[in-house]
This record gives structure tokens, sequence and C-alpha cells, in this order.
């Protein structure tokens, strides 16, 4: 999914971090990275120009959130975001533990062209504290084959391309 040329937004936690482990560039590629481990996992490559945002570190994500991280995204549009949440529930969206994190998030929703949502199947039926979006906002997501098939479909009505891998 990931294309020479492309400017995408890796979020925070630790299935970004696993998805910064598995890219392996064709070519340049800008990243714009809240998350301090994603960073450093893609720092090995010349060709990935890493744009780090500043903010306040959440030690329990190594990322960053607050108004620096905000601002610098209104400078930017990316043709793909890349988020990972903490719960995702058919009736209220998609979530994450922390309410910073999900205000970052739902900036960085409107930076990027296309919103693919990477989440095993333990995040299903399950609702965090912050609230990121509904699923209008999301092209693709991502999960594993232990997702249900009753998930899936729902998923696949309400316009959201699944990927089970």
């Amino acid at each position: 999914m990931i294309e020479e040329n492309d400017s995408i937004i890796i979020a925070s936690g630790t299935t970004m971090q696993s998805l910064a482990r598995q890219i392996v560039p064709k070519g340049n590629i800008t990243v714009v990275t809240s998350a301090l481990n994603v960073a450093m996992e893609l720092i090995k490559y010349p060709s990935v120009e890493i744009m780090q945002m500043g903010g306040t570190l959440r030690k329990t994500s190594t990322s960053v959130t607050g108004k620096y991280a905000e601002n610098l995204l209104h400078d930017f549009y990316c043709s793909k975001l890349f988020l990972g949440v903490d719960g995702i529930d058919l009736e209220y969206g998609v979530s994450t533990s922390s309410a910073q994190e999900a205000q970052l998030n739902r900036i960085m929703i409107d930076t990027a062209q296309k919103v693919v949502v990477l989440a095993d199947s333990s995040k299903f039926g399950r609702r965090s504290f912050g609230r990121i979006c509904g699923f209008e906002k999301i092209d693709i997501l991502i999960t594993d084959d232990k997702v249900s098939a009753g998930f899936v479909e729902s998923l696949e009505k309400s316009g959201v391309h699944v990927v089970v891998v």
C-alpha cells in the first residue's frame, strides 16, 4: 500500500511500530509520525524522510500529543494515514485510550486522502475512552482472520473495505 514518493502518516502504538518494521521502501517516501518508536524503526532507510511531530510525550505510547503536533499537521496533505486503535465498536466507531490522542488522530484523518486502520481481532467489540471517529471516515480496515464474519459484513455495509490477513 506504500508507493514510491508517497507522503504518509503513521500514528502511534505497538501495531504501528510493527508496521514500520515491515516497511521496505521502494524509492523515496516521506513519513509524518507522532511516534518515536516508529521514527526509530525507519531511521535506517536513507530514502525515508521522517517528519517527527513535537509535543507532550506520552510515555505509555512513546508518542506525542498536543497543540504542537496538531498545528504541524495543518501544513500538510498526505496520501495515506495508517492508524492503530484500541477499540472498534459498530455503534461507537473507533477509539483509543487517550482523549488527547483521539483529538490528534482526528486531525490526522483530515490530513490524509485515505485512512487505513490496522487492528487485530481483540479490538473488536470494545470501546475505549477517546472516540476517534465513525466508520464513514475509514477507507480500509486490516485485521487478522479471527475477526467474526458478522463484524466484517457490518463494516463493509458501512463502506469500509476490510482486508483479513
